[in-house]
């Protein structure tokens, strides 16, 4: 098996054709389940790499296999997963490069996932048949709140083989160029939606005291949902409810009779997911009953906890030590945004990791979901090295283990 300093060696060799691919992919950025060209031009690398490979996989997915020649048929698999989809934003940065698609922009890092997952497959192929195992190329569509993981996983992107772990990035525009955080337990929160319709009686707004004002009412429960994280949850844990739209009425002179309000709720495991969903239901229904109104609430799943397994980061962080130097290799406080990788490490248990993005003599990058979102490319490297590092070295690992 290749060593750490030579795959960060030949990534960093990599390191103009990743910025170029980067750049291609920002200029044409896709929609969720829209990624046509971007995954065609994966496609495209992988099979010019001599790779096994299906593509539609989840609507617009691509899976390729790394293998050596001849694998036992129990031969351990590792999982690589790259999210490919754009944003809903028109962007605002002056650069060369800038987007060509009105109203669509990269401005997660999607696009440098993207050019990492397809280094990751250039320098894999090169040292196949030193692997002792499979490695598995997820590119996968529609991470920003579409449900691709899902799609991907009901497609079979864990099946022929089956993975029995997962790993993965996501480049951090705020953290210090590269800069490795990786931790045990939560990274990432898990995201739900709450819809809630508030039904009481319309009226005049002159004859108050015959209706039942569902704007009063929604109100009401808006603010007394926020006691639930003061009163219900333990201070020592993290959630959060928000109301993000609260749509009633229709003119200044009439009270409303119906009102609705969308919601998101963000935790770090299921049962306080659970608990948010039930105090939600009890506190809205108490206080409708208290005004002559009903309700009716409902929950939709979004996405899992972000959960990195305890040997999953005990690997990861050893590799990152090992390319970037310990004093480079960090935790922090688990954050309440949420990412769909979670789907792949909930079925095949591994270590998500964010690599640093922010040049250290530069100003503060704009944050990530922002129309001046932007980069440090110096980073793509690092990722690609970071990548096909853990693959081989979790392959060796399993090797050893059953010997």
């Amino acid at each position: 098996m290749a060593s750490l300093a030579q795959f960060k060696a030949e990534a960093d060799a990599l390191q103009p054709q990743l910025v170029a691919w980067r750049r291609d992919f920002h200029m044409h950025p896709e929609l969720g389940f829209q990624e046509v060209r971007t995954a065609g031009i994966v496609a495209d690398h992988l099979r010019s790499l001599g790779l096994e490979l299906t593509t539609g996989v989840g609507k617009t997915g691509v899976v390729a296999l790394v293998e050596p020649d001849n694998p036992p048929a129990d031969a351990p698999t590792v999982m690589l997963r790259f999210d490919m989809d754009a944003l809903p934003i028109q962007e605002e940065n002056d650069i060369p490069y800038r987007s060509q698609s009105p109203g669509v922009m990269h401005a997660c890092g999607h696009d440098g996932h993207t050019a990492i997952g397809m280094g990751v497959a250039t320098l894999l192929s090169r040292h196949r048949n030193a692997l002792a195992g499979r490695v598995k190329l997820v590119f996968q569509p529609a991470e920003e709140g579409l449900g691709g993981a899902q799609a991907m996983i009901a497609d079979g992107a864990l099946h022929a083989p089956t993975p029995q772990a997962a790993f993965g990035l996501h480049l951090w525009s705020r953290l210090p160029l590269n800069q490795v955080v990786v931790q045990a337990g939560p990274l990432m929160a898990g995201a739900d939606k709450v819809n809630l319709v508030v039904n009481g009686v319309g009226g005049h707004g002159a004859m108050p005291h015959e209706t039942i004002d569902a704007i009063v009412v929604a109100s009401q429960i808006v603010l007394a949902w926020q006691t639930i994280i003061s009163r219900t949850i333990d201070p020592t844990q993290t959630a959060v409810i928000t109301v993000g739209a609260f749509h009633a009425g229709t003119a200044s002179n009439v009270i409303a009779g119906r009102a609705e309000l969308s919601c998101s709720i963000r935790s770090f495991d299921l049962a306080m997911r659970d608990l948010l969903v039930r105090r939600m239901r009890e506190v809205a229904e108490g206080v409708c009953a208290a005004h002559g109104a009903t309700c009716e609430l409902t929950f939709s799943a979004g996405v899992l906890p972000t959960i990195n397994s305890a040997a999953g980061a005990d690997l990861m962080r050893s590799v990152a030590a090992g390319l970037v130097g310990d004093d480079q290799v960090t935790t922090l406080t688990p954050m309440m945004v949420g990412e769909d990788m979670s789907e792949f490490l909930m079925r095949a248990p591994g270590c998500f990791a964010l690599v640093g993005a922010n040049a250290p003599d530069g100003p503060l990058n704009s944050p990530h979901h922002s129309p001046t979102f932007n980069f440090d490319e110096r980073m793509l490297a690092t990722g690609v090295a970071l990548l096909a590092s853990t693959a081989a070295v979790y392959l060796q690992q399993q090797r050893q283990a059953s010997a």
